[in-house]
């Protein structure tokens, strides 16, 4: 690996996410891509496709079989990498030569947060700037065209063993990027796989994905998901005991995405989902003014958790006012609608403000700005 895609992260940190357990949804597809290497009967596409909404594990299961591709000791290990020989090693340091990974940023960091709802934010740690970090995230995270320029040495280089090159947020590719890439993809190498991840598939070029296989990591087993999530959380959500019917209408709001749901049920705002139906009827009440109500607001969440928030209250606003059900079954918004019944003109307004705030909060704009402003709109929801 070069020194520009080399991680020199923790020994504890590499072992988290090469040599994970592997989430139970996902070992019928370990099993059937393990088999076809150690038969030999079929080897690999030259390169795959992992793609979906994050919360499903995609990161997950490319790490991990990585990790075991260039184990030294993978015939006797058919259940994930030794973690012990010279090639795990190496892995371990962030010093493997025949891996390489775009971009810098998406090396591993771990299990839980590689594909976890809130990897942007997690990632954004590279920033130097608190300021300027959400920028430098966005700019850290595009794959260049000189960087897959770069990769051609390490694919054409020839010689023995298996060299495997990872694309992390391939939609992030420029198009001279994803050009570029194309000779790669036309002219596969012998022992060279590629491995594309990405969150939003819709948004690579027809090109790349007509010349990748997908793995299909979307679909989960309902029982599978609730038992995974209950697990994992445990007996207590924020305090609260967790029950079937929670587990379940936390798997439905992340979309059926396991690892999504739990970082939902961990997230500051998901208990908070209450209050903020009281807020928004004390502000249409007039019973709170909006300075009032941004003020409190300040000191209970981020303007990001409070716009993530925002933004499921949302969605179920605009379930209900098509006549659908609501998905959240622990909160009364119906009656709310009842009393305060908003047009679909204003939802749709407050839905842009949303996003419009978001981008403003990337060019700096400060909290307390955005919070006053957010309040004014709700009050007029």
């Amino acid at each position: 690996m070069s020194d520009k895609t080399q991680n020199t992260g923790t020994m504890d940190t590499t072992d988290h996410i090469y040599f994970a357990a592997l989430l139970p949804w996902q070992k019928n597809l370990w099993s059937q891509l393990t088999k076809r290497v150690l038969t030999s009967q079929q080897s690999l596409p030259h390169a795959l496709l992992a793609a979906g909404m994050q919360g499903m594990g995609k990161r997950a299961f490319v790490w991990r079989l990585v990790a075991w591709l260039l184990c030294r000791k993978r015939d006797s290990h058919p259940t994930g990498a030794c973690g012990a020989c010279e090639s795990c090693q190496w892995l371990r340091s962030g010093t493997h030569p025949s891996l390489q990974v775009l971009p810098l940023i998406s090396m591993p960091i771990s299990a839980d947060s590689a594909d976890s709802a809130d990897n942007q934010e997690k990632l954004s740690n590279a920033a130097k700037d608190k300021k300027s970090s959400k920028t430098a995230n966005n700019s850290a995270l595009k794959i260049k065209v000189d960087d897959i320029r770069n990769l051609q040495p390490f694919i054409y280089q020839g010689g023995q063993g298996m060299r495997i090159c990872v694309l992390d947020h391939a939609e992030q590719m420029t198009i001279a990027a994803a050009n570029a890439l194309l000779k790669t993809l036309e002219e596969p190498q012998a022992k060279v796989h590629l491995f594309l991840i990405s969150d939003t598939p819709a948004q690579l070029l027809p090109t790349i994905k007509s010349r990748v296989q997908q793995l299909p990591l979307q679909t989960i087993q309902p029982m599978i998901a609730v038992d995974y999530v209950t697990q994992a959380l445990g007996s207590t959500v924020n305090r609260e005991a967790v029950g079937t019917a929670a587990i379940e209408q936390l798997i439905q709001l992340a979309n059926g995405a396991p690892l999504a749901a739990i970082a939902m049920a961990q997230a500051p705002w998901y208990s908070k989902r209450a209050l903020w139906l009281t807020t928004w009827q004390a502000l249409r009440s007039g019973k709170r003014s909006s300075v009032a109500a941004s003020d409190y607001w300040q000191n209970q969440l981020s303007i990001t958790e409070f716009i993530q928030l925002s933004e499921l209250m949302l969605l179920d606003m605009r379930r209900l006012y098509l006549g659908l059900n609501e998905l959240q079954k622990d909160v009364n918004l119906s009656a709310a609608l009842e009393k305060y019944p908003p047009d679909n003109n204003g939802l749709a307004l407050f839905s842009n403000s949303l996003q419009q705030k978001k981008i403003a909060l990337q060019q700096n704009v400060q909290e307390k700005f955005a919070y006053d402003k957010l309040m004014q709109e709700l009050a007029c929801l």
